[in-house]
């Protein structure tokens, strides 16, 4: 059929690089199944390459700001240094 959705496919895992801090750091989202629903996580640089070679992850471009938004389109991890409105 033309115009469906795929089904959901659990073996495909999807990482997001959101930040790559000073610290040693890499903070990125990660999916499966598909990469608009997924979980902020962090890890050490050694441990996210060994992370993304185990869980064999499909990696994403990062994502823009979406105008259409209008701002209101936050991460978790912005609640730390931004007071909610």
């Amino acid at each position: 059929m033309t115009g469906t959705k795929p089904q959901f496919d659990p073996t495909r895992k999807f990482v997001r690089v959101s930040e790559i801090r000073p610290d040693g750091f890499v903070a990125f989202d990660f999916a499966v199944g598909e990469p608009e629903l997924y979980v902020e996580m962090i890890l050490t640089q050694p441990a996210f390459e060994e992370f993304c070679r185990v869980n064999d992850v499909i990696r994403l471009d990062p994502q823009q700001p979406d105008a259409e938004n209008d701002g209101l389109a936050w991460r978790l991890d912005q609640a730390t240094y931004h007071k909610p409105r």
